[in-house]
């Protein structure tokens, strides 16, 4: 969903497969998707469409726009691959392209790579998503002039589940005129899922 729309769906894929689905859905053309693990794939998707609907990389120089990301699972699931590559001693062979994603805020390296952004970001582990320190720290970068504009939410994949809820913060009102308030926030999320 965007802004509340359905753009997209395709109950009957496991979630790794809707995700890759739904990139080539919307031709989303980024070479290194293929090499992601399932985490930094799903926010990929996720930010792509959230930014191909709000083009703030275009509103806003690279440093004012900040990345907040948060999730309960870290990157529990591609660490679990990497352990699994050298935990046996007779087959010990780690393998870089797994252990590069054991780091939970590689997916906000992936998005800011991708749309060139160069402001704070910072990835969170909750237990499950927390409008109020979201709301908090969001307002707190804004009010402090260290960002103009936010990309914030929640991004989740462990044991072939998933979920993705993102959304912009800007400093300025922006078009849907939301008030950024963890009451609004816990809405949002609650209607998204």
């Amino acid at each position: 969903m965007v802004n509340g729309t359905e753009v997209y769906s395709d109950s009957s894929l496991p979630s790794a497969d809707f995700i890759k689905s739904a990139y080539k859905h919307f031709q989303l053309n980024y070479p290194k998707f293929y090499k992601m693990d399932h985490l930094c794939k799903l926010a990929m998707v996720a930010s792509d469409l959230l930014l191909k609907h709000n083009p703030i990389t275009k509103k806003y120089a690279s440093e004012d726009i900040a990345i907040i990301i948060a999730n309960s699972a870290s990157s529990l699931e591609i660490d679990t691959e990497h352990q699994n590559t050298i935990s046996d001693k007779n087959n010990y062979f780690p393998s870089p392209a797994v252990f590069v994603y054991t780091l939970a805020n590689i997916l906000i390296g992936e998005i800011a790579i991708r749309n060139s952004i160069k402001g704070e970001n910072t990835f969170f582990i909750f237990d499950k998503f927390d409008a109020d320190f979201m709301g908090s720290y969001n307002n707190s970068l804004l009010s402090s002039n260290k960002a103009t504009c936010c990309i914030s939410g929640w991004v989740e994949f462990y044991e072939n589940e998933y979920e993705a809820f993102l959304y912009l913060v800007e400093k300025e009102k922006n078009e849907l005129n939301i008030e950024h308030t963890s009451e609004q926030l816990n809405k949002l999320y609650i209607n998204q899922i």
